[in-house]
C-alpha cells in the first residue's frame, strides 16, 4: 500500500472475488497509524518460495526486507518447524548467511515443513517473516538434474531435461537464482524438452551457481555450482575434443633378431585407410630405401623401420608423425649414445654368432666356479663337433694338457685343487676343424681374480670345522680345520667377547689346512669362551669353543706331560753329527773317526766294534771331550773291517750311531757307496 501520509490513521477491508462477482467486505481492521520506521533492527523478509524440492533437501528463497533498520543488513537467520508445530521453531543456521537463498539438507522424505527468515544488522536480529507455505519433501517422479560436460565441438555446457512441458513452457536460466545470464558469454539452445546453456569462452568470471526452472512450474528446477575444478577439468577435455590424439598402444620399441637385423616399431589404435604417415630422421624426411624398409599397416596401426644391417650412420632421432582426419599424434625415438651402441653391438654379435656356428662352436663360453671342496673349476661346452675337431687350452699363451673333455656332452673342464697366485692369468680355449674355428677367453685377473678369492674364502670358511683344543709342550692350541686356508680369508680371535691381539702368551697362527690361537703357559684365567671370526670379504663366519673347568684340567695335564717329554728330548744324550754310513781306507793306513755329541748332564761315551766295547788302547786310540769324541785305528788291516758304533747315554736317554769300515788292498778300488778316508 503506497501514498500513505505520515501521522494519519488508516483502516482496511478485504473483498473476495470470483467469476460470479465481488462478495461482502470483511470487518474493518484496527486503525493503523502511518509513521516512519524507527526500529533499529531490520524489517522482516517476505515472499518465501521453494525450488529444487527433493527427497531430503530443498532450496529456500526470499525477498530482502523493505526496511533495513538503522544499519545495512549483514545476513539472515533461518528457522524450521514441522507443519503441525507452528509454535516450535528450530534455528537452521548457526551463523547468519549472506545470500537470499539457502539449500536446506538433511530433511526426511515425505515430511512436511514450514520455514521463516529473519534479517540481521548491527542492531541485532529483526522480526521473523510470516511462515512459508507448508512443503512436503519428496522428489517428483522423473526429476532431472543439471549436467555439465563438453559437446562434440569442444564447448563447455550445462544441460537440463524437463519432465513435463506444455506449449507455453519455457526454460528460465539464472545465476545465483536471481541474476540474469549474460548473452555475451553464454548461448541458450532449447530442443524439445532439453535446454543447453553453452559457454562461448569460459573463464573464472563464469564460475558460480547456475539455476534453471520451468516457467509453468517454478518448483521444477535444478541448480549446479560451476567450480574452478570443473573449469580446469573441462578445459582439458575441451582441448582434447578439439585436438584429438591418435591413441598409442606402444611407443617406439627396438628389437634385434637372431640374424642381426634391427626393427624399430610402434603401434597405435586402428586407423582408417586414409591415415597419413611422415617419418623424420634427424630433421630429414625419410622413405623406404635399400638400406631400410618402412612398413605402415593402418588396420593394425603398425609403423616399422627395418634394417638388414645397422650401421653408425643410422644413429639419431626418429620421429613418426601420424594424421587421421582431425586426429593426429607424433612419437620420437632418441636412438643415440649408449642405447644405440648397445643395439649396434648386439646386432653385430648376432651376425657373427650365425657365422661362427657354421663349424664347431662354444655353446657355453669359459666360466669359473668353486665347488664345496674349495676346488676351482674352469669349464666350457662345445657343440657341432666332428671326429676331426681339435680342442686346445692355453694359459698366458702356454698350452695346457691336463684338462678333461667329454666328447659326448661336449663339456670340457679344468680342475685346480688348490688355488695360488699362479692361477691368475688369461685362459683361452680354441675349438676348430675344416669348417671353422671358435675361441673363448677368460680373464682371471684383477677384479675377477678378487671375486674368485672372495668365493674361495667363503667356501673355505664354510668348510671350517668346529673349534677343538690340542695340548702342546708350550701350552695349548684352539684350532679349526679347513679344506685349505688362503690369506684372503681374514681371521680374528676373541676371548669372552674381547679381541685377542698378539701378545706374549697368545699367538695366532695358520697352515694350509688349519687356523689356531696358541696360549702359552696357561693359567686358570684362560678358561672361558673362545670365538673365531672369518671374514670372506662379504660375510663373517663364526666358530665357538667353551674351555670349561674340566676341559682345561685335561688340557693342562697333557701340556705338563708333553712339557716333560720335551725337556727329556732336549737334554737326552745324542750324536748330532760327524759319522758317515760307510767309510773305506787302504790297508796299512790309519783311520780317524770324529763325531759331536750333546746332552745335559754330559753323557757317557762308549765306542763299539761289532757291538762290543773297544777296550784295546794299543791298536785303537780313543779321545773323549765334553762335546766331541774320536777313535783312531792305527795301521788298519783287512781284519779291521766291520761295524763300528758310538753309544752315548745319560739319565734322559741314549743313542747309538753305526758306521761300516771297509778295508781294501792297494791297487783295488773302494766300494762305490763308501767315503774314502786316509
Amino acid at each position: 500500500v503506497s501514498d500513505l501520509k505520515t501521522g494519519h490513521f488508516y483502516q482496511f477491508r478485504v473483498f473476495a472475488a470470483n467469476a460470479a462477482g465481488v462478495g461482502k467486505p470483511s470487518d474493518a481492521s484496527e486503525p493503523f497509524l502511518c509513521e516512519k520506521w524507527s526500529m533499529p533492527e531490520p524489517g522482516c523478509p517476505y515472499d518465501l518460495e521453494f525450488k529444487e524440492v527433493r527427497d531430503d533437501s530443498l532450496v529456500l528463497l526470499w525477498a530482502t526486507p523493505l526496511y533495513e533498520g538503522q544499519s545495512q543488513i549483514t545476513g539472515y537467520m533461518l528457522q524450521i518447524s514441522q507443519s503441525n508445530q507452528l509454535d516450535n521453531w528450530t534455528i537452521l543456521t548457526a551463523k547468519p548467511i549472506s545470500e537470499t537463498h539457502y539449500k536446506v539438507t538433511g530433511l526426511q522424505t515425505g515430511h512436511t515443513y514450514r520455514f521463516r527468515v529473519s534479517a540481521v544488522n548491527n542492531a541485532g536480529v529483526g522480526r521473523a517473516s510470516l511462515p512459508s507455505e507448508p512443503v512436503t519433501v519428496q522428489t517428483q517422479p522423473g526429476t532431472k538434474e543439471i549436467k555439465i560436460g563438453v559437446d562434440d565441438d569442444g564447448f563447455i555446457f550445462l544441460g537440463y531435461e524437463a519432465v513435463k512441458m506444455n506449449d507455453e513452457s519455457e526454460f528460465l536460466w539464472s545465476k545465483n537464482f536471481t541474476e540474469p545470464i549474460s548473452s555475451q558469454r553464454t548461448k541458450v539452445e532449447t530442443t524439445k524438452n532439453r535446454s543447453m546453456l553453452t559457454f562461448t569462452d569460459p573463464s573464472e568470471e563464469d564460475l558460480g551457481l547456475y539455476t534453471v526452472e520451468m516457467s509453468h512450474s517454478p518448483r521444477l528446477s535444478s541448480s549446479y555450482d560451476f567450480t574452478a575444478e570443473d573449469l580446469e577439468r573441462l578445459r582439458e577435455l575441451s582441448w582434447q575434443v578439439r585436438n584429438p590424439l591418435i591413441a598409442l598402444k606402444s611407443a617406439w620399441q627396438v628389437e634385434v633378431s637372431e640374424k642381426g637385423s634391427v626393427r624399430l616399431w610402434l603401434q597405435t589404435e586402428s586407423l582408417s585407410s586414409s591415415a597419413e604417415l611422415r617419418l623424420v630422421f634427424n630433421d630429414r624426411e625419410i622413405s623406404s630405401s635399400p638400406r631400410c624398409k618402412i612398413n605402415f599397416d593402418t588396420a593394425k596401426g603398425l609403423v616399422e623401420i627395418l634394417f638388414d644391417q645397422l650401421s653408425q650412420e643410422d644413429e639419431g632421432s626418429y620421429t613418426c608423425q601420424l594424421r587421421d582426419g582431425r586426429a593426429k599424434n607424433q612419437c620420437t625415438l632418441v636412438f643415440v649414445d649408449q642405447k644405440f651402441r648397445e643395439i649396434l653391438a648386439l646386432a653385430d654379435w648376432n651376425r657373427w654368432d650365425i657365422q661362427r656356428k657354421a663349424g664347431p662352436y662354444f655353446q657355453e663360453f669359459l666360466t669359473w666356479s668353486v665347488n664345496e671342496d674349495c676346488e676351482l673349476i674352469i669349464q666350457c661346452k662345445v657343440t657341432n663337433t666332428s671326429k676331426d675337431t681339435s680342442f686346445k687350452w692355453f694359459k698366458d699363451g702356454v698350452e695346457i694338457k691336463d684338462f678333461a673333455y667329454d666328447q659326448t656332452s661336449g663339456v670340457c673342464s679344468l680342475t685346480i685343487p688348490q688355488v695360488t697366485k699362479k692361477e691368475a692369468g688369461s685362459y683361452r680355449a680354441v675349438v676348430s676343424d675344416s669348417r671353422g674355428e671358435d675361441v673363448s677367453t677368460l680373464e682371471l685377473l684383477d677384479n675377477e681374480y678378487d671375486k674368485l678369492l672372495q668365493l674361495l674364502s667363503e667356501q673355505c670358511a664354510l668348510s671350517a670345522g668346529p673349534l677343538r683344543i690340542e695340548s702342546t709342550a708350550e701350552g695349548f692350541k684352539i684350532y679349526s680345520s679347513l679344506r685349505y686356508y688362503i690369506s684372503f680369508l681374514k681371521t680374528s680371535w676373541y676371548f669372552k667377547g674381547r679381541k685377542i691381539d698378539q701378545e706374549a702368551r697368545a699367538k695366532p697362527g695358520c697352515s694350509m689346512q688349519k687356523v689356531w690361537i696358541e696360549i702359552l703357559n696357561p693359567t686358570e684365567n684362560d678358561k672361558g669362551e673362545y670365538t673365531l671370526e672369518m671374514l670372506d670379504g662379504k660375510e663373517t663366519h663364526k666358530r665357538f669353543y667353551e674351555l670349561s673347568t674340566e676341559a682345561f684340567a685335561e688340557a693342562l695335564l697333557e701340556h705338563q706331560r708333553l712339557k716333560q717329554l720335551a725337556i727329556a728330548e732336549k737334554n737326552r744324550a745324542k750324536v748330532i753329527k760327524g759319522l758317515p754310513d760307510v767309510v773305506a781306507i787302504m790297508e796299512g793306513k790309519s783311520l780317524c773317526l770324529t763325531c759331536f755329541i750333546d746332552g745335559d748332564p754330559a753323557p757317557e761315551i762308549f765306542w763299539l766294534r761289532n757291538d762290543r766295547e773297544i777296550l784295546d788302547q794299543t791298536q785303537f786310540t780313543i779321545t773323549k771331550e765334553s762335546k766331541r769324541t774320536s777313535i783312531t785305528v792305527n795301521k788298519v788291516t783287512m781284519e779291521d773291517s766291520g761295524k763300528y758304533s758310538i753309544f752315548v747315554r745319560n739319565q734322559y736317554g741314549s743313542e747309538t750311531v753305526d758306521v761300516t769300515l771297509s778295508v781294501y788292498k792297494k791297487g783295488e778300488k773302494p766300494p762305490a757307496n763308501a767315503v774314502e778316508m786316509g
